[in-house]
């Protein structure tokens, strides 16, 4: 989905545990971007495969959660890896389109939060920016090894629902704190909301967007 003819910049931006590509789409008319420059919006859509905290069950997912509960995760490192890679050959491909790194921003809801969150951080070149709602930093260690200089100075915000009972607002305060600890820049929103989004937060991404589309 592109906002104007020609953009100059790219969001990819990743659903959630069992959701598709088309989940956000309706977000963007919502965010109020300005009408230049524009902006093409990509949204993938994960690979169905067994989870084991749902019995095996398969469904879209960017990687295998083993067991959770409200304030904590044990997830499969290697799944959050190849879906890594896979966003990587996203980014390579807006690259081939004519956009740049430093214009490409990664989103992300929940699960995919988890992997927008442990791309952005260890990418080799800078990018633009990273929105990561109602979501967690899936393996801190992970990022604290791989973490680049590159997107050291990246532009985060990160928001959650003081109500989530999916994954536990304290989660979501505890990725701010370590990125916080480690000199990242993080504008943080909480609101009173379950595990979704609402109009308030839609419309505080949409500024925030505009204010880096220059």
């Amino acid at each position: 989905m592109e906002s104007a003819p020609n953009p100059q910049f790219s969001v990819i931006w990743l659903h959630g545990l069992g959701a598709d590509g088309s989940d956000f789409v309706p977000v963007v008319p919502e965010l109020g971007l300005a009408p230049t420059p524009g902006v093409r919006f990509i949204f993938p859509d994960a690979p169905a495969i067994p989870v084991t905290c749902n019995g095996g069950y398969v469904m879209p997912a960017w990687y295998d959660i083993i067991s959770l509960d409200s304030t904590s995760r044990r997830i499969d490192e290697a799944g959050i890896v190849n879906s890594r890679t896979a966003i990587r050959r996203l980014i390579a491909r807006e690259n081939e389109r004519g956009i740049p790194c430093e214009r490409i921003f990664l989103a992300g809801f929940s699960q995919g939060g988890a992997v927008a969150y442990t791309t952005a951080l260890t990418h080799p070149a800078p990018l633009a920016g990273l929105i990561a709602l109602s979501t967690y930093l899936p393996t801190s260690e992970l990022v604290e090894r791989e973490a680049t200089a590159a997107n050291r100075a990246i532009p985060v915000f990160a928001a959650h629902g003081s109500q989530d009972d999916v994954v536990a607002p304290a989660l979501g305060r505890a990725a701010r704190d370590f990125l916080v600890e480690r000199g990242y820049a993080v504008a943080w929103q909480e609101y009173p909301m379950p595990h979704s989004i609402c109009l308030e937060e839609i419309e505080a991404i949409g500024q925030w967007l505009n204010g880096r589309l220059g």
